[in-house]
């Protein structure tokens, strides 16, 4: 029973009448810094944000506190010292509408350093942070091991020593170990602090779940659910018939409201079996004339059903040149447009298709999206320039005739997932068109794939369509789950990347190239 173990640690807020223990705990952490807070000081700065003042207790015995405020960061900067901070102990300093938690003290009973209570403070402090929409947490942090290098190097070699783990210090190497990261180093922080020879390292914890303004109605989504069509290639009587398809299955996904449905690459492909054209380059440009009328279709779906739409993609013939192009209808009226970069062989062969020249992140009310054709995701560049504009899922309309063409598609997707933390989605078509040339037979198994963590379903597969047969997937993403990743990943690949080794940049265009995209 619970009774009779050695311990028994609760997490709460603190109280006046935890002074006591808490005074006799800081006088014995902080004896060459002042010892502790008077009475009258603990008093002020519970009256002023009790929410903030968070305690463990042993069996009702306090053993552990962690002392925060709330400051406007920018009234202060970072040039300022802790009595400032503190407002000289009358913390009259702390702003109910600032946006920052500042942490003051944590302390742990000596008796106690063997629990690991400062994480589980360090974590109730993040905790409240996220709860209260804060920036995120600021702290001077002390280096009391500075004292036995500081003939030798300065306060920042030292820090970067503590930072590779080749300097162990007692507070800095503990707060590095949980989140934290030096912003800068400051001088004078706390004058009485001998041990770190009145440096402090500025250390800062980023609230990632931040919201500039917290809207009641439309605000930014945590969960997106997205919708992807597993289209069947059928022989189209007209137009009409056509529209009539594309109509349904907008509807069929709304129905489950969903925030965006995708169609597949060239998924108005069955419309070239009612030209009389022969050549395939022909039918392709006969194709292309539909385009205008189709987007203009869909601008109106996503508008009547509430739904974003990616719209595959089609043809498009402007001024003698081909281009394949994806388009975002968004639920506003609105709609942006993606080139296919990279033409396949046949692309080119058959057709005399070319490539456009500009990549774009493209919001949308749920986020940062990235759409990318088909081959283009066999290139991981595209895909982390995507990711470095903070894009959040990737859609992947794609046309394939053959399960070799489809997992080459498919690995490459799951990688770009992995490799760039975000949420890929796929859809291909299936069927067969036996009067049009270079679109006869296609394969297909449409899927939305995670990165690959503990958070994450366990083959990083969130949904999977049965091979070869006209489907819907239904999926929900949490965004949240990538905000946590990136922190707190078991790896963390856009953190981890070596900056000071390689980059990625975008070359100019060229003279000749599309001046619209």
């Amino acid at each position: 029973m619970s009774e009779n173990t050695e311990h028994k640690l609760i997490l709460r807020q603190l109280t006046t009448s935890d002074y006591k223990e808490v005074k006799q705990i800081m006088e014995l952490v902080y004896t060459n810094i002042g010892g502790s807070w008077t009475q009258k000081e603990f008093a002020s700065l519970l009256k002023r944000f009790p929410e903030g003042q968070l305690c463990i207790e042993d069996k009702g015995r306090v053993v552990a506190a962690a002392l925060s405020l709330i400051v406007q960061y920018s009234e202060y900067g970072d040039k300022h010292t802790y009595d400032q901070i503190v407002g000289g102990g009358k913390f009259d300093t702390h702003d109910n509408d600032g946006d920052t938690l500042y942490g003051v003290d944590v302390f742990v009973h000596p008796e106690y350093r063997n629990l690991r209570l400062g994480r589980r403070l360090y974590d109730a402090r993040k905790e409240l942070c996220e709860n209260l929409n804060l920036r995120g947490i600021i702290l001077g942090g002390r280096i009391p091991g500075y004292k036995e290098h500081s003939d030798k190097m300065t306060p920042g070699k030292y820090i970067e020593q503590v930072r590779n783990k080749e300097i162990y210090d007692p507070i800095l190497t503990f707060q590095l170990s949980n989140g934290f990261h030096v912003r800068k180093i400051i001088r004078g922080y706390m004058p009485q602090d001998k041990e770190s020879k009145a440096y402090a390292s500025l250390l800062e914890w980023i609230n990632v779940y931040y919201e500039e303004k917290e809207t009641l109605v439309g605000g930014t989504k945590r969960v997106v659910r997205i919708g992807v069509i597993q289209w069947q290639m059928r022989q189209m009587t007209s137009l009409e018939d056509f529209e009539q398809q594309v109509e349904f299955f907008v509807d069929t996904v709304s129905s489950y409201k969903a925030d965006l449905v995708m169609f597949p690459e060239f998924f108005n492909a069955p419309l070239m079996a009612l030209s009389d054209e022969k050549s395939p380059s022909a039918a392709i440009r006969k194709l292309a004339e539909y385009t205008d009328g189709i987007r203009e279709r869909l601008i109106h779906l996503a508008l009547s059903y509430n739904i974003n739409i990616i719209a595959g993609s089609m043809p498009e013939y402007i001024d003698n040149k081909l281009h394949n192009v994806s388009y975002l209808c968004r639920r506003d009226g609105t709609y942006d447009k993606q080139y296919k970069l990279h033409v396949t062989p046949d692309e080119s062969q058959y057709w005399g298709m070319r490539g456009g020249n500009k990549l774009s992140v493209f919001d949308t009310d749920f986020g940062k999206i990235g759409l990318l054709i088909c081959y283009d995701v066999e290139f991981p560049e595209l895909a982390r320039m995507l990711s470095d504009q903070d894009m959040k899922i990737l859609f992947v309309p794609y046309q394939t005739d053959t399960k070799n063409a489809y997992l080459r598609v498919r690995h490459c997707a799951q990688a770009r997932a992995i490799e760039n933390e975000c949420y890929v989605a796929i859809t291909g078509s299936v069927g067969n068109l036996p009067r049009v040339e270079n679109m006869d037979i296609q394969y297909s198994q449409s899927a939305v794939f995670s990165p690959s963590d503990v958070a994450f379903p366990h083959d990083a597969i969130i949904a999977e369509a049965t091979p070869n047969t006209e489907m819907t997937l239904i999926a929900d993403l949490d965004l949240d789950l990538l905000k946590d990743l990136n922190t707190t990943g078991s790896v963390r690949n856009l953190r981890d990347r070596r900056k000071d080794l390689y980059n990625l940049s975008w070359l100019h265009q060229k003279e000749d190239d599309l001046t619209e995209i």
